[in-house]
């Protein structure tokens, strides 16, 4: 089973699209505020309904949809109705992310002792937030990763992380400044399979190796 997938993550944009204000006051004074920056609120909004606008289909029941249409999703003040809908959607939702996120955990607990001492610093050291500098194949069986961990929550430096073994590597031709989103691991054979989801572009990286080095660097 793949956890952390592009779906899974465009779904999670939806939920965070559907943040609503407590009051018309907090409302109106949040439009105040972007008048002021020199910017329209309504093309504003328009802009960022569109950019949403699929996923919201896609993952919105059908009673949202007129909101959508009409634009007033995220243009007007949200109806009773409809932040009553956001918060059923918004707490199945979470439950399911929840449920997602300790189904992964139980997993990685089951495989972790078989897995090599840099597979679990890669995957309890996160590098969610972190710049991809460069990618480089020196030879067919390694791939050497150049990240900026500055914004990330470990290390807040730049690392080389060498994954030695390689047998298969489904990687963009060029991942430079690609954000390091979230990983999952996998046995594989004598080794691991190792599944990374990147933003900008967003990309699912497969990598199946037999270790991996992690390289602080001054």
């Amino acid at each position: 089973m793949k956890y952390f997938t592009k779906e899974w993550y465009d779904e999670m944009q939806v939920s965070g699209f559907l943040v609503f204000p407590e009051t018309e006051e907090e409302w109106e004074t949040q439009q105040q505020m972007i008048r002021e920056e020199g910017i329209d609120p309504g093309e504003m909004h328009r802009r960022d309904l569109e950019e949403r606008k699929e996923d919201l289909l896609k993952f919105l029941p059908a009673d949202f949809h007129p909101y959508i249409f009409d634009g007033t999703i995220n243009s007007a003040f949200p109806t009773p109705e409809l932040r009553e809908m956001t918060a059923k959607w918004e707490a199945n939702h979470e439950a399911r992310v929840d449920a997602l996120l300790d189904d992964y955990s139980r997993h990685y607990e089951s495989i972790k002792e078989f897995l090599p001492p840099g597979a679990v610093q890669l995957t309890e050291k996160s590098l969610h937030d972190c710049i991809v500098k460069s990618a480089d194949r020196p030879t067919d069986d390694r791939l050497v990763l150049l990240i900026d961990c500055r914004s990330g929550f470990h290390y807040f430096k730049d690392i080389q992380v060498t994954f030695t073994g390689v047998t298969e590597a489904i990687i963009p031709e060029d991942l430079t400044n690609a954000w390091w989103l979230y990983n999952e691991i996998y046995l594989n054979g004598d080794g691991f399979e190792l599944h990374v989801l990147f933003d900008t572009p967003k990309t699912e990286v497969t990598i199946v190796c037999r270790d991996v080095q992690i390289e602080e660097l001054e």
